[in-house]
């Protein structure tokens, strides 16, 4: 697991330690000092810990002017246990909701696993981003499923389209862009 990193090529046009904006202004990073863990396996230390013991991400992108921010999950989102999304909701999202960010996309593919407690803070995070909307992409399988079986996907959009966005090769304003439309059919404000 300490060789899986976040991904680096949006680098040159963002960085979340450098943005005044962004809940990790300042923050420090190491490429060779492992601290950071989940269970027993270390992890690269250039992804950011929301001090959920299972659950880490990287802000890859945050465009005020537009509105939309990339969030890339690494690990295991566990709220039954350790109620991460209280620690996302809390500390990272309201935060960027503050400074006038209201749509998600959330990057799943190294989300390992999701166990479900309650829908309360999907439902807070949801509310409080009204005319926004949150995007997951490119999660696993199971899972989806396990999302779909709490109810989350009443709050998230996902699966279908979303689960094939091969977006490495987009830019954000592109990966934006493409994600807004997919938004604008299911919604159907198209």
């Amino acid at each position: 697991m300490h060789t899986i990193e976040p991904y680096y090529n949006w680098r040159n046009l963002y960085t979340a330690e450098g943005d005044p904006r962004s809940p990790f202004f300042q923050r420090e990073y190491s490429e060779t000092h492992y601290t950071d863990q989940i269970y027993d396996h270390y992890i690269h230390p250039q992804w950011d810990n929301i001090d959920s013991t299972t659950l880490f991400i990287k802000l890859l992108f945050a465009d005020y002017d537009d509105g939309y921010c990339v969030i890339e999950l690494f690990g295991e989102w566990n709220d039954c246990l350790y109620n991460d999304i209280m620690f996302l909701k809390r500390d990272i999202i309201e935060i960027l909701i503050q400074e006038g960010i209201n749509k998600f996309i959330l990057i799943g593919e190294n989300v390992l696993n999701f166990h479900y407690s309650d829908d309360c803070y999907y439902e807070e995070w949801f509310e409080d981003i009204e005319d926004g909307w949150i995007a997951a992409l490119n999660f696993r399988e199971h899972v989806l499923e396990e999302l779909k079986s709490g109810n989350i996907d009443s709050y998230f959009l996902l699966g279908g389209q979303l689960n094939m966005v091969n977006w490495r090769t987009l830019s954000p304003s592109n990966l934006y862009r493409k994600i807004e439309s997919q938004v604008a059919i299911r919604l159907g404000t198209t």
